[in-house]
């Protein structure tokens, strides 16, 4: 499409009561970033009320209109996507408006491939509009849905607004609250939740009036002490009493922590085990791993609507009543066909439903098998087909290929879960973000432990693949030939443990965690993909880039497969004022929590590198880390060394988990220790020794 232009949804798909939307666009530096809000508009042009403005605080509508996502990585860099349910959009909205922010005066102008597109219920992409001349703007309009008559359409828009979030919401009729009070919220220090359970955040708003929520569906409170950390469930119109006004929106984020009090277990000692809904004890075989993965992850979606919602939105399926099923028996020619589960969402008469196929272990999924129930969906009007399993999909490279038979009228989405984004879903809802029920939160928590207990088959991507030993034996004999089939798997399977990586990192810490591409334009990823693994064969190097939501800077980490290390570093600017020695200083004294072997090398203009040591030795003369020609400093950067695992698998000398160990290792002793001191007031001695 191309600006101002507009198109009908229903000219382009027969699919298009839920539609994704998707925000895309590449960085440079890999650091640049944006956020996406949602604006719906009645008849003036402006919102009925600030309940119609939806961003990261404010991310669902509770009619299930709107749904952010969040971001997720793809070929091209990453997207925002935001799911819309059309025909729960309130008949007095005539527009929607599509926008991103930026923060901290960065301006869209600085980043490349600027892109909105937009996909139907089955995952199709419909259209694209790409943005070249965005400019220095804080604020952009990039499409907008509205009402023709009985119709939407969409039209391209890419318009700039200088001030930002806030004016953007403001030239729309939202009434901002954009003090700085919110900015940070701490739990309560008495907070207390039990031994081995994750805790639910509770924030403190500045405000005295809480932001409004979506309703969740009433569950019986489990009388526990054990959930005491858990907030109390909402409380129904009837029960609230008087009204209060509502809250302004904030475009403040968040900050979330979890409570820090734990109490103490009342077992007499470690080898007493606490009684658990999902054993996983009697778990003899492949199939009853499958059997019981399947009934324990579809009843907690069931039971825990908010985390039903989160996990089908992705899939384009309405907000509605949700009810699962397993084992169910499908005609299918002479023999029936039983899919490990159905997922079915009645809303407004209509209903949507999804079959269920899932693998555990290190099992793949089987085409056949798949293609099979993607014809009983067709035949029977499902809407959508959904595998599970350990591994991780990738753009340009699917885990099955089915043939769609063109004929039909009626098309079925296919689409691919992880484990681990099971997993990582809970762990967002679970312990940053909330949830609004005590016997949800326990769910949730049950869930997690079957999850991640050793004998679910649920552990996530855990396999190099056969191509792994061939390809390390050969950059070790040098006898690897450019455009070995083999390098291009070792690649895929290292694209899949860092998205994996990211996942759990994301899981612990709240934020996203998104690996990094600087893809150049016009890059797709079978090209990226074949590039590194010509470098893998020239350089016997795999490498990969991450960034934490923020946090800034990007965390690199390489597999050496030539000498059998792990290289995890984080490259610092040098500050833009002040005296070298004073940055050095003042470096030295922000790592006082990280561990001695870290490796502190300063980057100097126009040269491959600078001076460099071990933080052992640089503590007590943080001097040598200039540069004795008086060149200019960059930036210092930071990393960490650890030997590789051999094997191809997750086990204890395995190659993935020891990638795994060095991510959490670094972030959690280099980054979070530079978080930390950044956040603690410099006393007016420390002022004085730096200088």
């Amino acid at each position: 499409m191309v600006k101002g232009s507009n198109v009908a949804l229903s000219t382009l798909s027969d699919s298009v009561d839920s539609v994704i939307v998707s925000l895309g666009w590449t960085s440079p530096t890999g650091e640049g970033d944006a956020d996406v809000s949602v604006l719906l508009l009645g008849g003036q042009g402006k919102v009925r009320s600030d309940a119609d403005f939806y961003f990261y605080n404010n991310p669902v509508a509770a009619d299930g209109s709107v749904q952010l996502l969040g971001k997720a990585p793809t070929g091209e860099g990453s997207e925002d996507r935001i799911v819309f349910d059309l025909t729960a959009v309130p008949p007095d909205v005539e527009r929607v408006v599509v926008a991103a922010s930026r923060y901290e005066g960065a301006r869209f102008g600085e980043l490349d491939e600027l892109r909105v597109t937009l996909a139907d219920g089955t995952g199709d992409g419909l259209l694209r509009f790409a943005i070249d001349d965005a400019g220095s703007v804080s604020a952009f309009i990039f499409g907008e849905l509205y009402r023709r008559g009985e119709e939407w359409k969409f039209r391209a828009v890419g318009q700039g607004y200088d001030n930002g979030l806030a004016g953007l919401a403001t030239d729309f009729g939202v009434d901002i609250e954009d003090d700085a009070c919110g900015t940070d919220e701490h739990p309560d220090d008495e907070a207390e939740v039990t031994a081995g359970q994750g805790a639910v955040t509770e924030e403190r708003p500045c405000s005295p009036v809480e932001p409004a929520s979506p309703p969740v569906e009433s569950a019986e409170q489990v009388p526990s002490a054990s959930l005491a950390a858990v907030p109390a469930p909402r409380r129904s119109e009837e029960d609230a009493g008087p009204k209060k006004a509502a809250a302004r929106p904030r475009t403040a984020k968040k900050k979330v922590t979890l409570p820090k009090v734990v109490k103490k277990s009342l077992a007499e000692n470690d080898s007493w085990r606490e009684a658990r809904l999902f054993p996983v004890s009697a778990l003899k075989s492949d199939r009853d791993r499958e059997t019981r993965a399947t009934s324990v992850l579809l009843s907690v979606m069931a039971q825990v609507p908010e985390f039903g919602r989160r996990l089908t939105a992705a899939f384009s399926a309405p907000a509605g009543r949700m009810e699962t099923f397993t084992e169910v028996s499908l005609p299918h020619g002479d023999s029936p066909r039983r899919p490990d589960g159905i997922i079915r969402v009645e809303r407004a008469g209509k209903l949507w439903t999804a079959l269920v196929e899932t693998k555990t272990n290190g099992n793949a999924l089987k085409p056949e098998q798949v293609q099979a129930y993607a014809d009983i969906a067709a035949r029977r009007g499902y809407e959508a087909v959904i595998t599970l399993s350990n591994d991780v999909a990738l753009e340009g490279s699917p885990l099955v290929d089915i043939k769609i038979d063109g004929r039909r009228k009626h098309k079925v989405a296919l689409w691919h879960l992880s484990w681990a984004e099971v997993a990582h879903q809970a762990q967002m809802l679970l312990r940053h973000e909330g949830v609004g029920n005590a016997a949800h939160a326990w769910l949730l928590q049950e869930l997690l432990h079957y999850l991640q207990h050793e004998n679910s088959g649920c552990h996530g991507f855990q396999n190099m693949g056969a191509a792994w030993v061939p390809v390390r034996r050969g950059i070790d004999d040098e006898t690897l030939c450019l455009g070995d089939p083999r390098l291009l798997e070792v690649v895929e399977s290292w694209e899949r443990l860092i998205r994996q990586v990211c996942l759990g990192l994301g899981g612990e810490l709240g934020h996203k965690v998104l690996p990094v591409r600087r893809a150049k334009r016009g890059a797709d990823p079978e090209a990226r993909r074949a590039d590194m693994a010509d470098r893998l064969c020239t350089e016997g190097k795999l490498h990969a880039e991450l960034r934490i939501e923020g946090t800034p800077g990007v965390l690199a980490i390489t597999a050496d497969l030539r000498t059998g290390k792990l290289r995890t570093s984080f490259d610092l600017p040098a500050p833009e004022q002040g005296y070298p020695l004073t940055w050095a200083k003042r470096l030295i004294r922000r790592l006082a929590e990280a561990p001695a072997d870290l490796h502190v090398e300063t980057l100097v203009e126009g040269e491959t590198g600078g001076p460099r040591g071990t933080l052992e030795r640089l503590r007590p003369e943080p001097g040598d880390m200039l540069p004795k020609n008086n060149a200019q400093i960059t930036g210092f950067r930071l990393s960490l060394f650890k030997g590789m695992g051999n094997s191809r698998g997750n086990t204890e000398s395995g190659f993935i988990r020891s990638v795994d160990e060095a991510v959490h290792r670094f972030h959690g002793s280099v980054v979070a220790s530079l978080d930390r001191s950044a956040s603690r007031p410099v006393s007016s001695a420390e002022r004085a020794s730096a200088t």
